[in-house]
């Protein structure tokens, strides 16, 4: 065992290896630099792991040579020698912290046991797959990144934060090719980071019911989780700008699927996929109904206003697919609005407007208009048990007649006539309708 002074001269002047060697200090006892033939070299310290001559001797890595100092890399040695004189084991405690789960790891074992909804009325019940498609895209576009190659012992408060900074000033968004017709766009910034640290604190309660981990690092961890602030709404003034932006944009030549897709957003209060991927066997025309086979809350009955029944009936139907909007190739649904969304709001001058802005739309404009809670939740297809106990006996006529008044309403605003008295009140009222 060659033996030398592990200074930055003592190291220069080791010459290359013909097979892998340990170089031993002379000053301290145990501290090493490993030399391979193909001139890798890694700090590392021996020790027995025990007293006595029958005590087993094992050797245990610090780091890379390229990364510490020799005097770096002394320190270091003599922190792991003073720990085992105190009755540790590094080289153990290493290779048990190796096979420890990954945070990756253990995202893989939450999609394959732990996808199952926290709290609401369908608590304990499994997501549904778009709940859990996006959930886990969520999970591995983010946190995987960032986070992912780390043992979960490993992760505190502190890796949270960091996590959520970095997520919120865009460090995961891209906007990349997958595959013929595929992208994939991750987008980053403030309320992508407060929707992924939920999905992150719900796989590690998970790992804590598992027993994998002690705690939950993201309850200590100093985030925000929800928004703090009112839902956003339009204003009927807002919703005409909207709708001056679907005709400019229909004269442009954009896509008559995307425009008809956000204009039954407006119409109807429904959610983003349950129009994008509205099948025509959910549509019945005759009642004004649409029954919804698998909507977030499970099977739902919405009643059509007279203007998102106009719209449907006026759709092409093409008998090779059973969606309402048919992917423009393959046998899916339409899914473009991603693309011309961007452009609509651009145009009406509405930066802060998504498609879930119109669902909220549809409830503040129902309450502020005089509509009972009850009927605004059979609407918007709520799952409460108010709504619940509604569909058991108001099937078609004083919903549906709501939903004709309040879509008509939002239906004028869109084609720019003049607005109705009413308007989604200011005081947030129709938030918590919506």
């Amino acid at each position: 065992m060659p033996t030398v002074k592990l200074t930055k001269r003592g190291v220069d002047a080791i010459k290359p290896v013909d097979r892998p060697t340990y170089f031993y200090d002379q000053d301290l006892p145990g501290f090493f630099l490993r030399v391979q033939p193909t001139g890798t070299r890694v700090w590392g310290v021996e020790y027995r792991a025990g007293t006595g001559r029958a005590a087993p001797t094992r050797r245990v890595s610090i780091a890379p040579f390229a990364t510490l100092t020799p005097d770096e890399a002394r320190a270091a040695a003599r922190k792991l020698l003073a720990s085992v004189a105190h009755g540790d084991d590094p080289a153990t405690q290493k290779a048990a912290k190796g096979r420890e789960i990954t945070v990756a790891g253990l995202i893989d074992l939450y999609a394959d046991e732990g996808c199952f909804v926290q709290r609401g009325i369908r608590q304990g019940e499994p997501m549904k797959a778009r709940t859990k498609e996006y959930t886990l895209a969520r999970l591995r576009h983010h946190v995987v990144p960032l986070l992912g190659k780390k043992r979960v012992s490993e992760v505190g408060a502190g890796d949270i934060e960091r996590f959520v900074r970095d997520v919120g000033g865009g460090k995961t968004a891209k906007d990349e090719k997958a595959g013929p017709r595929i992208r994939i766009i991750v987008r980053g910034g403030d309320g992508a980071a407060r929707k992924v640290v939920r999905d992150l604190s719900a796989v590690f309660s998970f790992a804590v019911r598992r027993g994998i981990v002690p705690a939950n690092p993201c309850d200590a961890a100093a985030v925000r989780k929800t928004d703090n602030r009112r839902e956003r709404y339009l204003t009927l003034d807002e919703v005409a700008r909207l709708g001056k932006a679907f005709d400019d944009l229909e004269g442009e030549g954009v896509n008559p699927k995307a425009l008809a897709i956000a204009r039954l957003w407006a119409l109807t209060g429904c959610r983003r996929d349950e129009i994008a991927a509205l099948k025509w066997s959910e549509v019945d025309l005759d009642r004004g109904l649409l029954v919804l086979e698998d909507s977030k809350t499970g099977k739902s009955v919405r009643p059509l206003g007279v203007s998102a029944r106009v719209l449907l009936e006026a759709l092409p139907r093409d008998p090779d697919s059973p969606f309402v909007f048919p992917a423009e190739h393959g046998d899916g649904h339409y899914q473009g609005t991603k693309r011309v969304w961007p452009k609509v709001v651009e145009k009406a001058k509405l930066p802060d407007v998504t498609p879930h802005t119109l669902r909220h739309t549809m409830g503040s404009t129902a309450v502020s208009s005089g509509e009972a809670l009850m009927l605004t939740g059979a609407i918007l297809g709520h799952a409460n048990a108010r709504s619940t106990s509604l569909y058991a006996h108001v099937q078609n006529d004083p919903s549906k007649q709501a939903a004709d008044r309040v879509s008509g309403m939002i239906a004028d605003a869109l084609g720019g006539k003049s607005k109705s008295k009413a308007e989604p009140s200011s005081d947030g009222s129709g938030e918590n309708a919506a």
